[in-house]
């Protein structure tokens, strides 16, 4: 099966699965700019669909090929598309190459990612093993950060969580974040956050300390998401002593 055989199977069966229901209930949670459909598909399925498609390629394919049908899929309007593809993609983590984070940075400028959803799925099941295989990739993430392509920006703190957690390159992280205190856009408020609250997991002191020192240049959502783990108390004191 070729990879664009592959990404026929696997739109076709989506569709077979569609489910109106879910597809409204779904498209909740998108802000109006993210220009994607849903069909309505469950995280199961879709699961399911990528798993039976890859236990039929994975013997044959090279990780080119799973490239390819990444490549296929993330054209696709449809949410569940691009899942499958982000998926099947990852099952080959142990081969991907130096330069995939090219191929992946063209990706996210030229749209196939332009939702939270695929970009965070593209982040933990893509980026993240990609930094981990090969860490000279790191630096580029500070270049993302400037970048006018809101998804990229995102993409350089969702995708260091999963080396955060297991307490590895917390500078990188820490000088991310810095980087994105002033980013007006609020997904980018919530990203931040988030990768600081899971760096407080591994340097809670730390955290506070970059909290303090940063006080009132860091947006309040960041702020609420950052703190989220703390005690009542060094919450409220917190929110206290960085207030603008």
């Amino acid at each position: 099966m070729t990879p664009k055989q592959c990404a026929t199977r696997a739109i076709a069966a989506l569709k077979r699965s569609a489910n109106p229901r879910i597809a409204s209930q779904a498209m909740k949670y998108f802000k109006p700019y993210e220009k994607i459909r849903v069909l309505g598909v469950s995280t199961a399925a879709v699961r399911q669909i990528e798993k039976g498609l890859s236990a039929q390629v994975r013997p044959i394919w090279s990780v080119e090929d799973a490239i390819a049908c990444c490549d296929l899929l993330l054209n696709s309007r449809f949410l569940e598309c691009k899942a499958v593809g982000i998926l099947m993609l990852a099952r080959l983590r142990e081969a991907f190459p130096t330069g995939l984070a090219d191929t992946v940075e063209s990706w996210l400028l030229a749209g196939g990612c332009d939702n939270w959803a695929s970009c965070d799925s593209m982040c933990g099941s893509v980026i993240a093993p990609l930094l981990f295989k090969h860490p000279r990739v790191l630096p580029r993430l500070k270049n993302w950060t400037s970048s006018d392509c809101l998804w990229l920006r995102r993409a350089a703190a969702v995708s260091l969580i999963p080396l955060v957690r297991k307490g590895i390159h917390l500078d990188m992280a820490f000088r991310i974040a810095s980087c994105l205190l002033d980013d007006s856009e609020d997904l980018i408020h919530k990203a931040t956050g988030w990768l600081l609250r899971e760096i407080g997991k591994t340097d809670e002191r730390r955290l506070e300390s970059f909290l303090l020192a940063n006080g009132p240049s860091i947006p309040r959502m960041t702020l609420r998401y950052a703190i989220e783990r703390f005690g009542p108390q060094k919450r409220a004191t917190i929110l206290i002593q960085t207030k603008r």
